[in-house]
């Protein structure tokens, strides 16, 4: 399949192949989008079917003289492949097509590269492009294969690809270091929040779902959102007042998509623990997409990969607009408690809707009552005071301390535990209380 030569963007010769269900298998559609969202110009697609890559170039003799038949009809100036390389493969046809190759893990990096704004999203993917590039050291002029050593050459010294990986280390070595402080810098903030009884709440979801789009509408923020994969890169973070419960901080994140780089889930392990800590997590998804189930599975194995699988989820089904007949409205399971909402960010129907199963969800988790505490409390006075749980403390006429106690019921049930305090001591006349 071949299409126009745009007017402007780099050229490239894409190469999708179909394999059998299972962990090799890519959608063309996505990698078309990505391709788009890098920037640059699909000229031809090359579609195959195999049961198997081949370990040389991953593609078979044949496709390979097809691809080298769209590359010179259509003077591309790279082939991009829907699909991880290994360092040889990707050796091997550069060599065999004679122009640049890039696998999808390539592509990916490359658009996150475009989009870091901030000083922390530039050493995340910085981090993750060393990491990549260190697997694929080839250097093909022999006059630099291998150093001299000194005074009577003593030792053949190092090869250049050695010298490019120690180069490679140290770069990496640095950045860790400094991405090391952000990440500092943002468990100070994350207990800030805490000690001051800020709830948050963290949007996730698959890349183009809409999560900026729904950011803005409810925080009246300006995060950049477009029709593009990976529009956003960079968290942000903004108060959000939620009747019943006061202020929580929403927070925006990257989006995920399938087979996503492991090296990039690394490299933005600071970025991520905004999302492992949150209290509440909202699943954005692209309701008129016919992949959701697919791309909602996705999600939930980066998730896992991030150790925040089991955080309170809603999910909000996004983009009702391009769903002819469909209602802005709040799906509950059998006990009442909401689990889905259905909206549209882009034309603000139903966002009232998020606000209030903010509400319910967050105050449902809560253990927000008056206490009352002898002297002999000191130790559980002191865990409720170390986890700012304390909004208020007096001192009645009999010597007790009346506390004013907000903190999560998972939260309370563990310090109840540590001070060696019963928890029916505190289990408020609703016995449902804990069950909820």
């Amino acid at each position: 399949m071949f299409f126009d030569r745009p007017d402007s963007g780099e050229g490239a010769v894409l190469v999708h192949i179909d394999f059998p269900e299972g962990a090799e298998r890519e959608d063309p559609r996505e990698f078309e989008e990505l391709v788009r969202s890098a920037g640059l110009a699909a000229l031809a697609l090359i579609t195959g079917t195999r049961s198997s890559p081949d370990p040389r170039t991953y593609i078979g003799k044949g496709k390979l003289e097809e691809v080298r038949e769209a590359v010179e009809f259509c003077e591309a100036e790279l082939v991009l492949f829907n699909h991880a390389l290994s360092p040889s493969q990707q050796r091997n046809l550069e060599v065999e097509l004679d122009c640049r190759v890039v696998d999808r893990t390539g592509l990916i990096l490359d658009i996150f590269a475009q989009r870091a704004r901030t000083h922390e999203g530039k050493l995340q993917v910085e981090l993750a492009q060393l990491q990549y590039q260190a697997t694929r050291l080839v250097h093909g002029w022999s006059h630099l294969d291998r150093q001299q050593g000194g005074y009577g050459m003593r030792g053949t010294g190092e090869t250049q690809s050695e010298a490019d990986r120690r180069l490679l280390r140290d770069r990496e070595k640095l950045i860790k270091s400094r991405l090391k402080k952000v990440q500092s810098q943002r468990d100070q903030s994350r207990r800030a929040r805490k000690r001051s009884s800020t709830p948050s709440v963290s949007l996730v979801g698959y890349t183009n779902a809409g999560k900026s789009t729904l950011f803005n509408a409810l925080t009246n923020a300006e995060v950049y959102a477009a029709d593009q994969l990976f529009a956003t890169l960079d968290p942000t973070l903004r108060r959000l007042p939620v009747q019943g419960l006061g202020e929580i901080v929403l927070v925006d994140t990257v989006g995920f998509i399938r087979h996503l780089p492991h090296k990039l889930v690394e490299a933005f392990k600071a970025t991520l623990q905004e999302t492992r800590e949150a209290d509440l997590l909202l699943h954005v998804i692209d309701c008129a997409d016919d992949d959701r189930a697919l791309n909602m599975e996705q999600v939930e194995i980066v998730l896992d990969e991030i150790d925040s699988l089991d955080r309170p989820t809603l999910q909000v089904f996004n983009k009702i607009d391009l769903m002819p007949g469909q209602t802005s409205r709040i799906d509950r399971d059998e006990t009442g408690m909401p689990w889905r909402v259905w909206l549209s960010a882009k034309d603000a129907n139903g966002l009232e809707l998020i606000n209030q199963v903010i509400g319910e969800i967050l105050t449902s988790n809560l253990f927000e009552q008056t206490i009352e505490l002898s002297p002999k409390d000191g130790q559980l006075r002191a865990l409720l005071y170390d986890q700012g749980a304390i909004l208020n403390e007096t001192i009645d006429e009999n010597g007790q301390f009346v506390l004013d106690v907000r903190i999560e019921k998972d939260d309370m049930l563990k310090i109840l535990s540590r001070a060696g305090i019963p928890s029916e001591r505190f289990i408020p006349k609703d016995k449902e209380f804990w069950q909820q």
